[in-house]
């Protein structure tokens, strides 16, 4: 019988999820492990600009790899792919065309697009595509994947009241006394099951305000571009909702240094590939030197012009 009564729970919403048609799984890997399962998939094409985490849920799942590179405007660099071999695309920072996108997916349909980067985007026509739900809101788990064939029925639903404790304890303290506890979390995800997402993430993914959230992070990302452009090797295009702000110098190590140091915490995203790959590789100058800033929706523009002028000030002691 249903519970009646007793304390007061956390608030229920019903409002649209962005995504709501696709599959609500716990994380953005597993997501990867259903397509795995679903599409019987035994051999996929990765990037070399990648993540070691999908690299081991390839093996976790014998799928082999192979590799390729991509080039300055983060394109796949792809040849003599066979009709039945999988690739695996990102759309990092969300910056691949989507008329390019629908290119490849019309030339190779056999392509999973990774849009874990890019949340505001919306999946390729009949492609298989993944989200990551933690990267853009605050909620410990969830990802969701768009594909045609589904089953798994039984699949049962995760629980995430026992992750939110760090996301709790940064709301009231600041993320540095709880930046350990995120990094094991993060951890736990390499062994967790396919399952579905939680009902407490869902329920906190409905209670979002999708549209003021992109309007911020885009205004946010201009704001960037206007001061920092000068600095940028990359050029580019505006997305709907970004995630950060790419910014790419040729002493980015340094920068990062620095901003660090002022409290402007700037990650690697992908530092296995520095430890992995030597510098020949534009992959590790890139996985080195881009920079990706803040610009979501816990900031304003006072905030992205004081990491302007930090950078600013940073690249004119380079120069003297």
């Amino acid at each position: 019988m249903k519970e009646i009564g007793g304390f007061i729970e956390f608030e229920r919403y019903s409002d649209n999820m962005l995504h709501k048609n696709g599959v609500k799984l716990n994380c953005g890997r597993n997501c990867l492990a259903y397509v795995f399962k679903v599409k019987k998939i035994s051999k996929i094409y990765l990037p070399y600009f990648l993540c070691d985490s999908i690299e081991k849920i390839c093996k976790k799942y014998n799928v082999k790899c192979n590799f390729y590179h991509i080039d300055e405007k983060f394109r796949p660099i792809i040849n003599d792919i066979d009709v039945n071999e999988w690739v695996y695309v990102v759309n990092y920072y969300g910056q691949l065309p989507r008329e390019y996108m629908n290119s490849l997916y019309e030339h190779h349909h056999n392509i999973i697009f990774d849009f874990t980067q890019s949340y505001y985007e919306m999946p390729i026509k009949n492609a298989v595509t993944l989200y990551s739900c933690r990267k853009f809101f605050g909620v410990s788990d969830g990802g969701i994947v768009y594909i045609d064939t589904s089953h798994f029925e039984s699949l049962e639903y995760d629980q995430s009241f026992e992750r939110m404790h760090y996301l709790m304890g940064r709301f009231e303290c600041g993320a540095s006394a709880f930046y350990s506890e995120f990094c094991n979390r993060e951890k736990e995800f390499e062994n967790e099951p396919i399952k579905f997402m939680s009902k407490l993430t869902q329920n906190i993914l409905c209670s979002l305000d999708y549209d003021c959230i992109r309007k911020k992070r885009e205004k946010n990302f201009e704001v960037l571009e206007k001061y920092l452009q000068k600095f940028n090797r990359l050029k580019l295009a505006k997305r709907d909702g970004p995630l950060m702000y790419p910014l790419w110098v040729h002493n980015g190590k340094n920068v990062r240094k620095q901003l660090i140091e002022q409290k402007v915490y700037i990650p690697i995203l992908w530092p296995n590939v520095i430890e992995k790959y030597t510098r020949s590789y534009l992959e590790y100058d890139m996985a080195e030197n881009i920079l990706p800033i803040p610009c979501d929706q816990r900031y304003d523009e006072d905030d992205m012009l004081t990491i302007c002028y930090l950078i600013d000030n940073f690249m004119k002691e380079r120069t003297v």
